[in-house]
């Protein structure tokens, strides 16, 4: 005897959810207009960073403080990157992709400060006669350095010498005026404290004749020199 059975029926409370497909973002959805924004803002900053890149130039500047008449060379100066707003302004001073043209300083310099063209001189202009001068390291302001302008005195000797020459006083004479300070050479490296220390100042070629007569002095008395500028 064979038996069938009737097909199995669901309950209308029963029935079998329709399948429900993902669908693509539309451009109304606020993540991805989030997203687009983002990614333009990210977009524009970053062309206005090339841009203000675009806009450096590399110049020298000066490391450390520098007197007038000094002669630079390519260890007081550092190249930089700095903005100039346009080529005439940047004309003005020395760029760092070229040497360092040489002359000497017809100003004072401050450490940091962009090295201007205007800033040096052709040291042709200014012929100087250089002449050594030796004294005493006490006699010697510490504030003198290259580019210093000083007078030179002579002083009556301090111990078992007579009064410089020309004064009966012996009051001090002074024998040399407004020279520059070509150079002041390092003191030794021995520990004993230094005695005399020589001083390089310069005397403009027209004025050479005053050599003779300083020298002379100078060689009888003691020497001083006072910064006046």
């Amino acid at each position: 005897m064979t038996t069938t059975r009737a097909p199995a029926t669901t309950a209308p409370d029963q029935a079998v959810p329709r399948a429900t497909r993902s669908r693509a973002p539309g451009w109304r959805n606020p993540r991805l207009l989030l997203g687009l924004v983002l990614v333009a803002g990210s977009v524009l900053v970053g062309a206005r960073l090339m841009v203000a890149a675009d806009d450096t130039v590399s110049v020298w500047v000066v490391s450390a403080d520098q007197p007038a008449g000094a002669t630079l060379t390519e260890g007081d100066v550092e190249a930089r990157q700095v903005r100039i707003p346009d080529d005439q302004t940047a004309g003005a001073y020395l760029p760092a992709a070229q040497a360092l043209p040489s002359g000497t300083l017809d100003r004072a310099v401050s450490e940091g400060e962009l090295l201007p063209r205007s800033a040096l001189t052709d040291g042709r202009e200014k012929d100087l006669v250089e002449v050594p001068v030796s004294l005493a390291a006490d006699d010697l302001p510490a504030t003198v350095r290259q580019g210093s302008v000083v007078d030179v005195w002579v002083a009556p000797q301090l111990a078992g010498g007579g009064p410089a020459p020309g004064e009966g006083s012996g009051a001090a004479v002074r024998v040399l005026r407004d020279v520059v300070v070509v150079a002041v050479p390092r003191a030794s490296g021995s520990l004993a404290p230094q005695a005399t220390r020589q001083v390089i100042v310069g005397l403009p070629s027209g004025r050479d004749a005053e050599l003779g007569r300083a020298l002379g002095q100078m060689s009888e008395g003691r020497v001083v020199i006072a910064r006046v500028g």
